[in-house]
């Protein structure tokens, strides 16, 4: 089998991509493709001819697609046979075949090195004085910190113009292509020199997947899944029992000692235990797996390239076939939700079904407090995988426990858990009071943003008649009280959706109503921050549209500070107290809620 490049438009023979082998593709004679927005070195073809996919590295400075998804200058993606690639701008569309070598006579696609730039992807030997740093700038500032432990800070990559570049080219499309040409050699090496990093200086375990295995991963191979980066160590094989393992602090940690990396080589094996350990897991048929949370990635705080190497340097120094699941952004796949174990069960174990029972998660993200440990560790950053392997029904351990035999560690778990909310419980109190009234009155809310105003309001009340105004889809609370004054003026009842968390933000309404001689009332919406928070990372997770705006914790702490319990001294002539009641239709939603969504 082999696969091909198809031009959708016609205008040129299929182009062979070789298996393993990286094509490079762009404007010149053989596209036919004068566009000067498609630079000479656009993209990078590499198929992967067993699974039926090409990787799609873009180097030029205007956007390629695949499907939907817009690519960045390094960035990569999947292309499969049902999808279209178009090289920039939307445009110079292609897809992908994988068949039997095509026909010469209708087609005569020439071989891929007479007609464009090939590269092999074999790794070559680095230099040993070279490392990670070298290609992306030894020198940080003092002041360069970094903020996140999710993330590495953003490395300086210098561009330098090419040797053979004709002095007296003035054209700016000619200078581009030239420092992308040596972008993407720098990425490439970048690449070959963390397969091979300090190999030669410490023992390795030996690398089961010498040994072929029915059903085992032949080739590396990194996947992209929209905010998901999955990695295929060569001879990862597929099993009922799964070890997961955090990255940071419990395979590796920091060769500076410092708690985040100086940089992208900063690191080394955690313990001398684990190499041995993860090779006797192997043998006992388990699968190995890496569950890591980047933000840095979708903060551009760490590009993917970078961390890819490292990666893929990790596993050459452990030298066993191991799954690497990266969350590069919030979301369902961020630990501890179970989007990675999830997406490991459906899609990443071929078809294979997981029993929990024999399967242990271990991370240092276990809640620890300060003074944990005799030599006076520091308190853990968060408790995201020890939740994570709660969320999951796993048997859960610390590095220290699993590779060391170390007794456990005292620790503290959240103080909300979203179980614990009572899907059965009254909707509001006093239960004797009416959510409704059949003459014209003003509704006006007060609650954390997140605390499920908008969903009881538009599910009780906006359809018994009462007009509804909502700050988030009106703009500011000027036109909000415009609204109120025209429902008045036309005796219809009006119901304000906004927190409204003080005497000031909630006489506006007040002031209102008694120019148009009704009442007022105020509902009250109860749940605490807790909920709030969680409501809001659950709606991020799950909603598409977009009635509601972005909500940071910022947002929820702000009207925190703001908060003014309402009183019926203020002019409300009742108060209702509206609790937070869960309640899904859908079975999966859920459960989602009631995982612990934040560390």
């Amino acid at each position: 089998m082999q696969c091909y490049l198809r031009s959708i438009d016609g205008k040129h023979n299929p182009i062979a991509l070789p298996d393993g082998v990286g094509v490079i593709l762009g404007r010149g004679p053989e596209t036919g493709i004068t566009d000067k927005k498609c630079s000479k070195k656009q993209v990078e073809l590499v198929a992967n001819i067993e699974r039926k996919i090409v990787r799609v590295v873009q180097f030029g400075s205007n956007p390629a697609s695949v499907g939907d998804t817009k690519l960045k200058p390094g960035e990569s993606t999947l292309l499969k046979e049902d999808e279209i690639l178009c090289l920039v701008n939307g445009l110079h569309k292609y897809s992908v075949s994988f068949a039997e070598e095509i026909a010469s006579s209708t087609t005569n696609p020439r071989k891929p090195k007479e007609r464009l730039n090939v590269r092999k992807t074999t790794s070559l030997a680095p230099s040993p004085k070279k490392t990670l740093i070298d290609f992306f700038g030894a020198k940080r500032s003092e002041g360069q910190k970094r903020s996140s432990p999710d993330g590495d800070k953003k490395p300086e990559q210098s561009r330098k113009r090419s040797k053979h570049e004709d002095p007296s080219m003035e054209n700016k499309e000619e200078s581009d292509d030239s420092e992308e040409e040596d972008v993407a050699r720098k990425l490439k090496e970048l690449q070959q020199i963390a397969a091979k990093a300090n190999k030669g200086n410490s023992e390795t375990v030996q690398n089961p997947s010498d040994v072929t295995k029915e059903g085992s991963c032949t080739k590396d191979c990194w996947e992209e899944h929209g905010k998901l980066l999955l990695f295929n160590k060569k001879g990862v094989q597929s099993s009922s029992k799964i070890v997961g393992f955090d990255i940071d602090g419990t395979i590796i940690t920091t060769k500076s000692g410092k708690v985040f990396p100086t940089g992208p080589d900063d690191w080394r094996i955690l313990y001398p235990e684990v190499p041995q350990k993860l090779k006797s897991l192997l043998a006992e048929g388990y699968k190995v797996v890496f569950f890591t949370n980047q933000m840095g990635i979708s903060r551009g705080k760490l590009r993917p390239e970078v961390f890819k190497a490292k990666t893929e340097a990790i596993l050459e120094r452990l030298g066993i076939p191991v799954q690497v699941f990266v969350a590069t952004g919030m979301g369902i796949y961020r630990k501890p939700v179970t989007g990675m174990w999830d997406h490991l069960c459906d899609k990443a174990n071929d078809g294979i079904k997981i029993n929990k029972e024999e399967c242990v998660y271990v991370g240092d993200a276990a809640g620890r407090p300060a003074n944990w440990a005799p030599d006076r560790k520091k308190k853990d950053f968060s408790c995201s995988d020890r939740l994570f392997a709660l969320n999951l029904g796993l048997k859960f351990f610390t590095p220290e426990e699993y590779f060391l035999g170390w007794k456990k560690a005292p620790f503290q778990l959240p103080t909300f858990d979203p179980k614990a909310l009572d899907p059965k419980g009254p909707l509001y109190d006093p239960s004797s009071a009416s959510l409704v009234s059949a003459s014209p009155e003003v509704v006006v809310s007060v609650g954390f943003p997140g605390a499920g105003k908008s969903t009881f309001l538009k599910e009780h009340v906006v359809p018994k008649g009462y007009v509804y105004a909502n700050r988030d889809t009106l703009g500011n609370w000027q036109k909000c009280v415009a609204v109120c004054e025209d429902a008045l003026k036309n005796e219809k009842n009006v119901v304000i959706d906004n927190t409204n968390p003080d005497v000031e933000s909630r006489r506006r309404y007040i002031d209102c109503a008694k120019k148009a001689g009704v009442p007022v009332r105020c509902f009250f919406f109860t749940a605490s921050i807790d909920v709030a928070k969680h409501n809001n990372r659950f709606r991020e997770m799950t909603y598409t549209g977009k009635a509601h705006v972005h909500v940071n914790d910022m947002v929820i702490n702000s009207y925190k500070s703001k908060f003014v319990e309402p009183t019926v001294k203020e002019g409300f002539s009742e108060i209702l107290k509206i609790n937070f009641v869960p309640c899904f239709k859908d079975p999966q939603l859920e459960d989602l809620y009631n995982q612990f969504s934040e560390g």
